[in-house]
């Protein structure tokens, strides 16, 4: 094979997986970088499983990543492009019937009419004899009155591969190197058409892949076992054997698989939590492998032009979701001010639906935050950080009110100094550069800790205990609307602090002196 055609094969059993995004990524990287083409096929043979709103979710989870197809099925009325169509499994049932037709022919697969159980006892008969759990054979060699036998009987054939004993199927993979596995390990003859003529996972992969002329086949290593198999299935239909790469699976911190069960492994949710398309495909092309160099923010095209399948790496790959908190902020930053404010908008959106804020700011509102809010996003939905400026009435926990170091009566006593200090900074003068002044003289004259009175302001303006940088904050409030919610909370600790002949002194010279 001269010309490089690699393809990615989801099931739409699920959302797009973590994982197959991955390996989609791979895919693509791979075929921009050497000039070849990148093929999308859909293997939705599991009728059970497989749903049109799975398929949904993949094809733009794919258009979403930007890993956009040269050959591949269309999204709604867009028609599929590529001369080895179809792309969809489910429409391609006729050349898996007349693949197996040929293996039959040639006596390379043979109708096994053993029912389930009587599968099962042979599996428990090997299993309390301690032997490999595998298919006997029984079925290999009938004669045309044994099959007549067994048809009167009512009984449904499936079609099984013959898997020739004692071989060694070996490989050069891409990634793992050398490997060597005994066709005994196999587990027997494979079952490639269910008695309902409906073919399986191994069957279907490689006439597709022979038939689309499929040069590298590059998937997660939990496949690596299946590879023998397709590479008898290759030879037995007389195609070219591809060239493998098995990429290390994602793990979890622990070191464990990721699953569903224990992980966030679908796409979509981290494209609803706020990351964005160009961080995320950054993040996925670093997970096994690397640039060879200190660079890690990348784009698509400069990560095609740099990837080396040869260099991915053998070891599993730690997913890291504070690493790609990071990774995601860096891209944001990077964002021009009109691109972010659309990109903004759907969740500013989501928080109005969720009656998080009142109303929606205008995008000169938005425009005007960004020097305060770009610096400090890990993700889109981190614009909830400023959902305090967008609410009429605020709502304040008083036990995030008052700093650790100090009591109620204390905070109410500095609160109430710090309230009248901003108040004559006056609305004039309403800037960053000229509210901090005095507030930082007025710890020092006291002997306070900065941070506590700046904690009780922060929570009293804004509800929360980690914001932009404080002064920004009050400047985008408002001179009107920073005392208007310093009155309120000032109101609420006097509800709260005992009366002045209970509360200690210091709290009480606080307090007179205020």
């Amino acid at each position: 094979m001269t010309q490089v055609r690699v393809r990615i094969a989801p099931s739409p059993t699920g959302p797009l997986h973590l994982g197959t995004a991955r390996t989609a990524l791979f895919n693509f990287l791979f075929a921009r970088h050497v000039g070849g083409t990148f093929i999308f096929r859909l293997e939705d043979t599991d009728q059970a499983r497989s749903t049109e709103a799975f398929e949904l979710d993949i094809l733009e989870g794919m258009h979403w990543l930007g890993l956009t197809w040269d050959e591949g099925p269309g999204i709604g009325d867009e028609p599929e492009r590529g001369a080895y169509g179809p792309y969809r499994q489910m429409q391609r049932t006729d050349r898996y019937a007349a693949a197996a037709r040929r293996l039959l022919d040639e006596d390379k697969a043979y109708y096994c009419y053993c029912t389930p159980d009587e599968l099962d006892a042979e599996r428990k008969r090997q299993e309390a004899a301690h032997q490999p759990t595998r298919y006997n054979g029984r079925c290999a060699h009938l004669t045309a009155a044994e099959r007549a036998a067994f048809e009167a009987e009512g009984r449904k054939p499936v079609v099984r591969f013959r898997i020739p004993p004692g071989r060694t199927i070996a490989f050069d993979d891409i990634v793992r190197g050398h490997v060597e596995i005994d066709s005994d390990a196999l587990g027997g003859d494979l079952v490639i058409l269910r008695s309902d003529g409906t073919p399986l996972y191994h069957f279907t992969v490689a006439v597709d892949d022979a038939a689309m002329a499929i040069s590298h086949v590059i998937r997660g290593e939990d496949h690596l076992s299946n590879t023998p198999k397709h590479i008898l299935l290759f030879e037995a239909m007389g195609a070219p054997i591809p060239l493998f790469a098995h990429l290390p699976l994602i793990l979890n911190p622990d070191r464990t698989k990721m699953s569903k069960r224990k992980s966030q492994t679908a796409v979509a949710d981290y494209r609803a939590q706020g990351f964005i398309p160009e961080a995320f495909v950054n993040y996925l092309a670093l997970l096994g492998w690397s640039t060879g160099t200190e660079e890690e923010i990348l784009s698509i095209e400069e990560l095609a032009e740099r990837f080396d399948l040869a260099t991915v790496n053998r070891a599993g790959a730690i997913f890291d979701r504070n690493r790609l908190e990071w990774l995601n902020g860096q891209w944001i930053r990077r964002l021009e001010p009109s691109d972010l404010i659309d990109r903004l908008r759907p969740f500013l959106q989501s928080l109005a639906d969720a009656d998080r804020i009142d109303r929606l700011p205008s995008d000169d509102e938005i425009r005007a935050l960004l020097p305060v809010v770009q610096e400090r996003l890990p993700t889109l939905a981190s614009v909830e950080l400023i959902d305090f400026l967008f609410v009429r009435e605020l709502t304040v926990d008083p036990g995030l009110l008052v700093p650790k170091r100090w009591d109620a009566a204390t905070t109410l006593g500095a609160l109430s100094i710090a309230r009248d200090t901003i108040a004559e900074v006056g609305r004039v003068s309403w800037e960053a550069e000229e509210i901090e002044p005095p507030l930082r003289e007025l710890v020092t004259d006291r002997g306070w800790k900065a941070g506590d009175l700046f904690m009780a302001v922060r929570v009293a303006i804004t509800g929360k205990t980690a914001t932009p940088p404080l002064f920004d904050v009050m400047v985008a409030l408002g001179y009107e609307r920073t005392l208007e919610r310093l009155d309120k909370a000032v109101g609420m600790l006097e509800a709260l602090t005992e009366p002045v002949e209970n509360v200690s002194p210091a709290a009480r010279t606080i307090r007179q002196e205020g």
